[in-house]
């Protein structure tokens, strides 16, 4: 797909279909701006059928706004497959939040994307296309772009498509395109081992998010299937790891649910496992998961556990809730549709 290569790459592209060089930065430009093919004016319908395969066709099937601001879309690939992103508006910008693969194979018991397994990676382009229609959505370009932060924190798991994750990265961040800095990216992994060392080793400085939501390995066995293959001690040590090779801090999301990893004691023991550390627990009142029978604190319960933890010596706060009634949690929507149509 044309979308997961780079201006040089594209340029090339036209070349070699016998094309002037300036039509490489039109179609460059074409995508960048999130447009279909047959929304192209300055391209002929000969060049046009020349590039049909390899251009991007998506479709949006839903689109919801929440009361709040929120958006969330469902959007349809080229091959059927349905993913979803959101839109989240502050006052300080507009995030993405993008899926990096078509279901998951993570296995957690708490997030619904989870839910029918992994299908398939998305491709850098694939990553990108969410990000450039909610820009175009919101009224921006290429070049003045109104998407300001990215999160890697939709369906599936980043570091398991990690090529595709990588040149992401580099597209999303290039000048060339939305020039959106790695300071402003974030990525949220389940924590497997090898490849945050290989992010910091390939000199990559997205805050790095991990997904923890345990004080120990007996609990996070409970409700994380990757536990079995990852201890807590090494996925802190890679984190030590990533942080010696950065300087960025470590973000800890911790998923509060009753009766599992809620109690006073389970916030104690985080404090204890996590202090002297540069990082911060980022505590979230969870979705409730029908299909697992999972239930959430509620936010007053969970600003004492905050508070709790700050006395353990450990930065925390708490995740403001958004999209609750657009079926906001991570698959909900692509579920509800079916997964493919």
């Amino acid at each position: 797909m044309l979308l997961d290569l780079t201006l040089d790459e594209i340029t090339e592209y036209a070349l070699k279909l016998g094309l002037p060089k300036f039509r490489g930065k039109q179609i460059f430009d074409a995508l960048y701006k999130a447009k279909t093919l047959n929304e192209i004016s300055n391209l002929s319908k000969d060049i046009k059928e020349k590039i049909k395969n390899d251009y991007p066709n998506w479709e949006i099937v839903k689109l919801l706004e929440s009361k709040d601001g929120t958006k969330k879309m469902a959007l349809k690939l080229s091959d059927g497959s349905l993913v979803e992103s959101v839109l989240l508006s502050y006052k300080y910008g507009n995030t993405v939040c993008v899926s990096t693969q078509v279901g998951c194979r993570m296995g957690c018991k708490f997030c619904a994307s989870t839910i029918g397994g992994l299908k398939r990676n998305l491709s850098a382009g694939e990553i990108l296309l969410q990000v450039l229609i909610y820009n175009k959505i919101l009224g921006g370009t290429e070049k003045e772009r109104k998407v300001t932060n990215v999160v890697l924190m939709g369906c599936g798991e980043p570091l398991d498509n990690y090529d595709n994750v990588t040149k992401f990265l580099k597209l999303v961040s290039s000048e060339n395109g939305l020039n959106i800095s790695e300071r402003n990216i974030s990525l949220s992994t389940c924590g497997l081992v090898e490849k945050i060392r290989k992010l910091a080793d390939d000199g990559f400085k997205v805050t790095l998010t991990i997904s923890l939501h345990a004080p120990n390995d007996e609990i996070r066995k409970k409700i994380m299937p990757v536990a079995n293959a990852y201890k807590i001690k090494d996925i802190l040590s890679a984190c030590d790891y990533y942080f010696d090779k950065t300087g960025r801090r470590v973000i800890f999301e911790y998923a509060l649910i009753e009766n599992i990893n809620s109690s006073e004691e389970n916030i104690k023991e985080l404090g204890k496992l996590l202090k002297g550390r540069s990082c911060l627990v980022n505590f979230i009142p969870l979705n409730s998961i029908k299909e697992q029978n999972l239930m959430g604190v509620t936010r007053k319960r969970a600003y004492f556990l905050s508070s709790l933890l700050e006395k353990e010596g450990v930065n925390s706060t708490v995740r403001r809730t958004m999209g609750e009634d657009i079926e906001g949690a991570c698959g909900q929507l692509r579920n509800k549709l079916g997964g493919a149509v």
